[in-house]
């Protein structure tokens, strides 16, 4: 047995110290163990790949199979060290079984307990499906998660970000599982358990122009950690603290544009991660909409935007939404719309809120007013201007029960702090059903 499975379990606990279980089973390919992280309990698995590659068969299955069954019983969050080449063949079937028995448990576990991966090296095959089945997934920048060996893709753990499969990539190994230490305290144990409490300072950041500014500003000191950061570059997703409680930070940058399949599904399963654990959720919208572009429209790009709407109306935590900006049509009913989709929908006082963009508006509204204009295009502005001032605008908003409006941004903080007390006692009973038929 190598040292660096041993080293790596090092990095995630308290003060470097653990308890092995089945320590005799020692020509597994896999460290079992259990400790705490910043004082609270974790179960661990730590594959070797100096051990025939670090080749999951039936002795191994066994080991990992016994963390996830007494993770079950304790309610206590798992964190995975993938590196292995895959399969043991020279198990044949009893590794086909052991790998199906470990896809199972990681799936049964969903949502019950918080899971976290750690791809330190080759996580290939099995071992990729059953990483990437956790709530977040964490690569070192070297590491291979992969399912076909013949891939052409140069750097697989940037790929895996890229599509989404990855939610954070670090530098090395170490690094990726001191992310997973960060993450994991982060996270309450379990889905009946109170959120994590922390000591906190206001960031004194300045309210910016993009989502992760804005983050910044509104949420505890140094507390914002950036998720799928490479997936989806019109929406941001971070785990944070506001006022000492963890929240799940969600945003829209229409500096990138409208949002794409890839926004749509990054946040929808942020949201889900959220609710799953009872972590309010807190939107920070700025969109003129969804991508309608004839590509979009091809690759069937409504049923990622049906997905987000899905899960913000499923979710039955807590969900306060901030118009930062701007928020039209379709866009504003998904992240922000009363009711269902939002407790509390704040707006800020430049916030324009429109069923449509104030230029198509002034199209349907006002084509008369365009005809014989020596300037159609200058008209048409400083007709949408207008327009989004007399009908659109966060008082209008504010008058029609829409919105909440907050006078200044410096005062959002303070007004998401009152409303997450006062939503903390929320309950919402649900329909009975097996589950939800999500669009996938």
């Amino acid at each position: 047995m190598s040292d660096t499975a041993n080293k790596r379990l090092t990095y995630l606990f308290d003060n470097g110290e653990y308890t092995e279980l089945g320590v005799l089973a020692k020509s597994s390919g896999v460290i079992t163990a259990y400790g705490t992280v910043e004082g609270s309990p974790v179960y661990a698995f730590s594959q070797d790949v100096s051990v025939n590659s670090g080749a999951v068969g039936k002795a191994q299955a066994e080991k990992i199979a016994r963390v996830y069954e007494l993770a079950l019983r304790t309610g206590v969050p798992v964190v995975g060290i993938y590196d292995s080449c895959g399969a043991d063949l020279s198990d044949g079937f009893a590794a086909l079984d052991a790998y199906g028995e470990l896809l199972a448990r990681v799936s049964n576990l969903s949502g019950v307990v918080p899971q976290i991966s750690v791809a330190a090296g080759v996580c290939a095959g099995c071992s990729a499906m059953m990483a990437a089945g956790a709530d977040i997934v964490i690569a070192a920048e070297d590491a291979a998660i992969f399912t076909s060996p013949n891939s052409k893709v140069s750097s697989l753990a940037e790929n895996a970000a890229k599509n989404g499969v990855v939610s954070v990539v670090a530098e090395n190994d170490e690094q990726a599982i001191k992310k997973a230490r960060e993450l994991v305290a982060k996270l309450p144990q379990n889905n009946l358990s109170p959120l994590p409490m922390y000591e906190y300072e206001e960031s004194g950041a300045p309210f910016g122009n993009n989502a992760e500014e804005q983050a910044k500003a509104i949420c505890d000191a140094d507390s914002v950690t950036v998720l799928g950061k490479e997936c989806g570059k019109c929406a941001f997703t971070a785990l944070a603290s506001i006022g000492g409680s963890t929240v799940g930070v969600c945003g829209t940058d229409m500096q990138e544009g409208k949002l794409t399949a890839a926004d749509c599904g990054k946040i929808a399963r942020f949201v889900r991660l959220c609710d799953a654990f009872a972590m309010p959720v807190v939107t920070l919208v700025n969109t003129e909409g969804f991508d309608s572009s004839e590509e979009a429209e091809e690759s069937g790009a409504v049923k990622n935007m049906a997905m987000l709407a899905h899960s913000y109306a499923e979710a039955t935590t807590v969900k306060l939404s901030v118009i930062t900006g701007k928020a039209y049509g379709t866009a504003f009913i998904a992240l922000a719309g009363k009711n269902a989709n939002a407790d509390v929908t704040f707006a800020l006082p430049n916030a324009v809120i429109s069923p449509v963009d104030p230029l198509a508006a002034v199209e349907i509204m006002q084509h008369d007013a365009l005809k014989g204009a020596d300037d159609t295009e200058a008209k048409r502005k400083e007709l949408a201007a207008e327009y989004a001032e007399k009908y659109a605008s966060a008082q209008k908003a504010a008058e029609n029960g829409s919105a909440e409006l907050v006078e200044d941004a410096s005062l959002l903080r303070d007004a998401l702090i009152n409303a997450l007390d006062m939503m903390s006692g929320k309950r919402i009973s649900t329909l009975p059903k097996k589950h939800s038929n999500i669009p996938m």
